[in-house]
């Protein structure tokens, strides 16, 4: 149903169910700087249980990029979509809800002056998701839509205070 492996999200809600310490993940992804000109500046491969992906980050083209890969915000931003898209779909499947469509997206406006260092404003000044979906009556997808702001990991990065630990190896 919706694209979801129904026989994994129940084994998960009862291994849950049965011990709630499997419901603590730990995810990380390690990348690095490339020197080499005219190529992404910075490489991460992302493995996961039948492969791995390579994803290429740098600058945008203004800001002393090549132009050639995606810009940190941007996989921000699909991280965003896809993890808010995903809790929906992972909602309405465990209310046996089937959806036809869904389609997330996730835009932010930016101020880098502070970046840059010439202020101290907010870099981030909002981040806004427009969810267009169908399948089911407009006051379910409502509901859906308002358990998925509360559920989603994305959205609570973004709207609480999370500890963020910085340690340099040298």
């Amino acid at each position: 149903m919706n694209n979801i492996n129904i026989e994994q999200l129940q084994q998960f809600f009862s291994a849950v169910q049965e011990d709630p310490r499997e419901a603590k993940k730990t995810k990380q992804v390690t990348g690095a700087w490339s020197f080499e000109e005219g190529f992404p500046q910075f490489v991460s491969t992302v493995e996961y249980p039948q492969g791995k992906a390579t994803l290429n980050t740098e600058l945008p083209l203004f800001a002393g990029g090549w132009g050639t890969s995606p810009d940190p915000i941007q996989y921000c931003l699909h991280g965003l979509a896809s993890c808010f898209a995903v809790t929906l779909m992972a909602t309405a499947t465990s209310e046996n809800i089937t959806l036809t469509k869904v389609e997330v997206t996730a835009k932010n406006r930016m101020n880098l002056l502070k970046q840059m260092g010439l202020a101290e404003d907010n870099i981030i000044e909002n981040v806004k998701f427009t969810v267009k979906a169908e399948g089911a009556s407009r006051a379910e997808l409502d509901r859906l839509v308002a358990l998925s702001r509360e559920r989603c990991p994305g959205v609570e990065c973004l709207t609480r205070s999370v500890p963020l630990e910085v340690e340099l190896e040298a």
